[in-house]
C-alpha cells in the first residue's frame, strides 16, 4: 500500500479542519500500475448522520463506476461501524464527479474510512484517514439559520450589484431568507461566487439551483446569496474583496483555509435546516431532498 501525505481536492471544497491529530492520510491500492486515491469532499464532519462525499481517482482518471462501498471504522478500537454503498454521481459538462452516501459517527476523533469500486482498471481499494468534531462552525441540520438580510433586486438598483454571475438568474434574487421563511414554503440557498470561484463547479451550482427553480416554481423558494459584498468592485481585481457579512455570519470564513467553495442549504417550511452540502450537490441529489422536504418527511436526523 502506498501513503500519501496529502490530501488535496480536485474542484470539490476546502481542507479539513486543522488540529493537533495526525494529518489525514490516504493510502491506496494498484492494480495494473493504477493507484486509487480517495479525495474527501466533504471536509467539514461532525457527530451525527450526514452526507459524505468523496471522488476515486487514479493517474489516468477520475472513477466513474455507478456504486462504490465505503466502511467506516474508528481509528482508536478498528470497530467497523458501518458499510455503505454509495452512488456516483456526475457534475456538469460529464468530465468529474463524487460519489456520495450517509455515515453516522458516533464518537469524536479519528476515523478511518475504506473504499473499494470496481473499475475498468480492476478491483480497487483505498482509505483516508478523518477527523470528527462535536460540532461545526457552519449553521447545522435541525437548526434555524442566521436571518441577516441577503441583497435582492428590491434593494440594489443593478444586478450587477448584486451577483458576480455574468448571466444572472433573476428569479434568484428576488428575497431575503427571512422572506422566504415567512412564506411557510421550503427554500433552497445557495452560497456562492459563480465569477470567482476557486473551483470550476461553484458557477454551475448557481446553474442547478436555476435548473431546480424551474422544476419546483411555486412549491419553493430559491435564493443565490453572492459571497462577496461588492461584485462589481472586484471585477477590477480581487484586492478588493469583501464578504458579505451573512458568509461571516453563517460561519464560513471560520473554516480553516476556506477562501469561497459554495455551500447549499435546504430548509422547511419551519424555516430549519433540512440539509445542507459543501461544494458541489447535482440536482438529482439536490431533488431528492427538496421532493421529501415539500412533502414534509423528516429527510435526516442529525
Amino acid at each position: 500500500m502506498a501513503a500519501v501525505t496529502t490530501l488535496f481536492v480536485i474542484g470539490c471544497t476546502s481542507p479539513m479542519i486543522t488540529r493537533s491529530t495526525p494529518s489525514p492520510v490516504s493510502e491506496s491500492s494498484s492494480i495494473d500500475n493504477q493507484v486509487l486515491t480517495p479525495i474527501l469532499a466533504t471536509t467539514q464532519l461532525r457527530l451525527g448522520t450526514q452526507r459524505v462525499a468523496f471522488l476515486l481517482t487514479t493517474e489516468k482518471s477520475i472513477i466513474k463506476a455507478p456504486k462504490a462501498t465505503v466502511t467506516s471504522t474508528f481509528h482508536s478500537d478498528r470497530t467497523i461501524k458501518e458499510s455503505k454503498q454509495a452512488m456516483f454521481n456526475l457534475w456538469p459538462y460529464g468530465l468529474k464527479g463524487a460519489y456520495s452516501t450517509t455515515l453516522n459517527f458516533n464518537q469524536i476523533g479519528i476515523w478511518r474510512l475504506d473504499f473499494s469500486v470496481e473499475s475498468p482498471e480492476g478491483y480497487l481499494e483505498g482509505s483516508i484517514d478523518i477527523y470528527v468534531v462535536d460540532r461545526l462552525a457552519i449553521p447545522d441540520i435541525g437548526s434555524p439559520p442566521p436571518l441577516s438580510p441577503n441583497k435582492t433586486v428590491h434593494s440594489t438598483v443593478d444586478l450587477m450589484d448584486v451577483t458576480t454571475d455574468s448571466t444572472p438568474d433573476r428569479d434568484l434574487y428576488q428575497m431575503t431568507i427571512r422572506e422566504a421563511i415567512a412564506t411557510e414554503l421550503p427554500t433552497v440557498v445557495v452560497f456562492a461566487t459563480p465569477g470567482f470561484c476557486t473551483s470550476p463547479t461553484c458557477g454551475p451550482q448557481v446553474d442547478t439551483l436555476s435548473q431546480l427553480k424551474t422544476l419546483y416554481w411555486g412549491k419553493a423558494n430559491f435564493i443565490h446569496v453572492e459571497l462577496y459584498n461588492s461584485p462589481r468592485e472586484i471585477k477590477s481585481g480581487l484586492d478588493r474583496k469583501v464578504f458579505h457579512p451573512l458568509v461571516v455570519e453563517w460561519g464560513f470564513t471560520a473554516i480553516p483555509s476556506w477562501e469561497n467553495e459554495s455551500w447549499t442549504f435546504i430548509l422547511n417550511r419551519d424555516g430549519q435546516i433540512a440539509e445542507k452540502f459543501e461544494g458541489f450537490v447535482t440536482l438529482r441529489e439536490l431533488e431528492e431532498v427538496l421532493k421529501e422536504v415539500i412533502s414534509g418527511i423528516q429527510h435526516v436526523k442529525s
